[in-house]
């Protein structure tokens, strides 16, 4: 028998997002769900087990529709307002409607990010990262960040929409300031001058098509259904923020541990067949995603014996449900990792689009950077990474010492 409970409710403190596995093991103690308070003083449930992380993932009563979230986010805030990231319009894309919408956007994208599609990227990425690794060769310390893991997904994800490379540097940062957790921002004004730009750039998709993914998605048409502009600019930011960000840090956070693991790095270079399990691993220890998205609860729900009402929010930690030692027990080396059990890429009907993406470009940017650089090593021993203030969970900046 279940009842309905008011728990104590756990602030989520600036250094959270240095080590979030600090407050994980702490909330763990009194169960796998837990109430807190965001920086921006929202209050909502948060799931850290793995069962009911997976669980509540393919839940339909716990529900993503977007007018009604935004409803309930400016009920809960503080301040009455939803400026708790991308604005409403943005954020109306796939990952935030429910079936059936969700299906009907889901079939016009899948028409055209296909399997075969992302296969047939291979060797552009390859020659990508091959290029950047020579323009790194030669010298003795670089930012890793900077000359590998940021610009092989921009490019990649730049090539694949048919978004103008040169405008990488606008669209960075507006998806950064969106995706952070950073109160100060004004989320509204970033979401006004991404709009704009993606409604110019679709229109000019629309009026000459190419042969990019934009243009199709702009043109093409599945039984009578085409996107409309709104939801062609919402899908757009999607896509755009998503492509990049999450293998940006999957790429960085492997080769941050695997230089505080010279074993690990040594063996992956002796046996590069080893390398996709050890993307694995790493997505089940840092991954890139640290929360899904915003959920609330259509009805009454009842997860771990506590009843979640109607109408609440509900956010689930990915990261927290990966490191669940009562499923999946730490793994001593990277690369002794055999089927590492995650749910790093989601589960259920809003599985990651792009994992297939992600876990290319990272493979192969593994396998030529173990190759090229087998001296590879941080330019300081001590180095700590500055943590983004995010739930997307990665860092800025890496120096690496070449040689």
């Amino acid at each position: 028998m279940t009842q309905t409970i008011e728990t104590g409710i756990e602030d989520v403190g600036a250094d959270f997002f240095a080590d979030p596995h600090k407050y994980y093991g702490r909330w763990r103690e009194n169960g796998p769900l837990v109430r807190v308070r965001r920086p921006n003083g929202v209050v909502h449930w948060l799931i850290i087990g793995y069962e009911e992380a997976r669980t509540a993932l393919a839940d339909p009563r716990i529900r993503k529709n977007v007018t009604e979230l935004y409803e309930i986010v400016r009920r809960l805030s503080p301040d009455g307002n939803s400026n708790v990231g991308a604005s409403e319009a943005l954020a109306s894309h796939m990952l935030n409607a429910d079936p059936p919408e969700h299906t009907r956007l889901r079939k016009l994208v899948t028409r055209e990010f296909t399997g075969r599609r992302v296969a047939a990227l291979r060797p552009r990425i390859e020659e990508i990262t091959r290029n950047l690794l020579d323009d790194m060769d030669g010298k003795d310390e670089v930012d890793f960040i900077e000359g590998l893991a940021a610009p092989l997904p921009i490019m990649v994800i730049c090539e694949l929409l048919g978004v103008p490379f040169e405008d990488r540097d606008d669209f960075q940062k507006w998806s950064k300031a969106l995706l952070d957790a950073d109160p100060s921002i004004d989320t509204a004004a970033v979401s006004t001058l991404m709009s704009e730009y993606l409604g110019r750039l679709l229109a000019a998709k629309r009026a000459e098509p190419g042969d990019d993914l934009l243009s199709g998605l702009a043109t093409d048409s599945a039984d009578g259904d085409q996107l409309s502009m709104p939801e062609l600019i919402a899908m757009t930011y999607l896509l755009l923020a998503a492509g990049h960000e999450t293998a940006l840090h999957l790429i960085g956070n492997a080769v941050y541990l695997m230089l505080q693991d010279r074993e690990a790095f040594q063996a992956l270079r002796a046996d590069p067949d080893r390398i996709p399990a050890m993307t694995e691993e790493v997505l089940r220890q840092i991954p890139p995603v640290g929360w899904a998205t915003t959920r609330f609860t259509g009805e009454d729900v009842d997860i771990a014996g506590v009843t979640i009402p109607a109408g609440e929010l509900v956010c689930i930690s990915l990261d927290a449900a990966n490191h669940d030692p009562a499923v999946t027990p730490e793994t001593p080396r990277l690369h002794l990792a055999e089927d590492p059990k995650h749910l790093s890429f989601g589960h259920g009907v809003h599985f990651c689009l792009g994992a297939q993406l992600g876990r290319l470009e990272a493979n192969v940017a593994f396998t030529q950077l173990l190759e090229r650089f087998g001296d590879l090593r941080l330019a300081d021993e001590a180095f700590t990474p500055a943590w983004r203030m995010s739930f997307m969970r990665g860092f800025t900046s890496l120096p690496v010492r070449l040689r």
